[in-house]
C-alpha cells in the first residue's frame, strides 16, 4: 500500500493531467451532438467488429462438434437410399406388393491414421466392436470406396485401404454392367486404380464410371472412379481399365463403415455351398 501511495505521489501531475483530459472529452461529446453522434457510431462499430471476432472464434472452436454431427447426419440419410434397401416382391392375386426393406446401414468414424505412399497402406478409424464394427465390412466415404475391415478392438478398427497390393474387389461398368475386379496399380499412384479382366466386348469408353458390383460388401453402385485408359491383354479377349480414384486418399477425415445386415446369412450359406461341392 505504501508502495502504491509512493508511486502515486511521484506521478500525480500525470494522473491529473489524465483525469482532466478525459473529463473533458466526456464533456465535449455529451453537449455536441455531432460529436457523440461520430462518437457512438465508431463505438458501435468497435463492438460489432469485436463481437463478429468471438463469434468467429466460437465457430472455429465448435469445427470438430459440427463436423461429427454432419457426419452422423450423412450416414443416416445414406441408410436412406433405396440402394441401401433390398426389394421384398410378393405376388399375390397377381397383384404385385413391393415393399423396400432395409439391408445396408452406416456407422460413422473419424480417420485417426492413414498411409497412402505405401505398397500396402492401412486406415485405423475411431470406432470399433463396442459401435457394431466387424472384421470384413465395407467402407466408404460419400465420394466412393475406401476398403475393407480387417482388425477391430473394443475402440478402434484397421481398415486395408484400397491402395493395398492384395485389395481386390467385385466392380463393374457403370452403363454396360460388365463385371471385372478392382485392384490397386502398381505405380504406387494415390490417384489411380484398375479394373481389370473386362470382356472386350464390353467396349468400355474414357469418362465412363466403374463402380461396385453389389456382390462384395458394399451396395451396388459405390464409386470407384472413372476411366482414364484402356489396355488389352493377352489375346485381346480382356482388357484392363485404368480408372482415376473417386476418393482422394490424401485427405480422408471421415468414412462410413458398411453393415451388412445379410452378411452373416450369406456367409453360412455360401459356406455349406462351398462345402457340398
Amino acid at each position: 500500500m505504501r508502495n502504491l501511495w509512493i508511486f502515486i505521489t511521484k506521478y500525480n501531475a500525470f494522473f491529473l493531467f489524465l483525469i482532466f483530459e478525459i473529463s473533458s472529452l466526456l464533456i465535449y461529446i455529451k453537449y455536441n451532438s455531432f460529436q457523440k453522434a461520430s462518437f457512438i457510431n465508431s463505438t458501435n462499430k468497435v463492438t460489432g467488429t469485436l463481437y463478429s471476432q468471438v463469434d468467429a472464434l466460437k465457430e472455429y472452436l465448435s469445427l470438430k462438434e459440427t463436423n461429427d454431427s454432419l457426419a452422423r447426419e450423412n450416414a443416416k440419410l445414406r441408410g436412406q437410399l433405396k440402394a441401401s434397401m433390398y426389394v421384398d416382391t410378393v405376388e399375390k392375386h397377381k397383384v404385385n406388393d413391393t415393399v423396400y426393406k432395409q439391408q445396408y446401414t452406416y456407422i460413422v468414424a473419424k480417420v485417426i491414421n492413414n498411409s497412402f505412399n505405401k505398397r500396402s497402406n492401412y486406415i485405423t478409424i475411431n470406432r470399433g466392436s463396442r459401435d457394431g464394427i466387424q472384421k470384413d465390412m465395407g467402407v466408404i466415404t460419400g465420394t466412393g470406396v475406401v476398403g475393407q475391415v480387417i482388425a477391430v478392438t473394443e475402440h478402434l478398427a484397421i481398415i486395408q485401404s484400397v491402395l493395398h497390393k492384395n485389395t481386390r474387389f467385385s466392380a463393374m461398368l457403370a452403363g454396360t454392367k460388365d463385371i471385372g475386379s478392382f485392384v490397386w496399380g502398381n505405380d504406387l499412384d494415390p490417384h489411380r486404380g484398375v479394373l481389370i479382366d473386362i470382356q472386350n466386348n464390353a467396349q468400355p469408353k474414357i469418362g465412363d464410371t466403374v463402380v461396385t458390383s453389389g456382390y462384395s460388401l458394399f451396395p451396388t453402385g459405390i464409386p470407384f472412379g472413372k476411366v482414364t485408359n484402356l489396355h488389352a491383354k493377352g489375346g485381346g479377349l480382356l482388357i484392363n481399365v485404368e480408372v482415376a480414384l473417386a476418393v482422394d486418399f490424401t485427405k480422408l477425415q471421415y468414412v462410413y463403415v458398411v453393415n451388412n445386415k445379410f452378411a452373416g446369412e450369406q456367409t453360412v450359406l455360401e459356406a455349406v455351398q462351398n462345402k457340398n461341392e
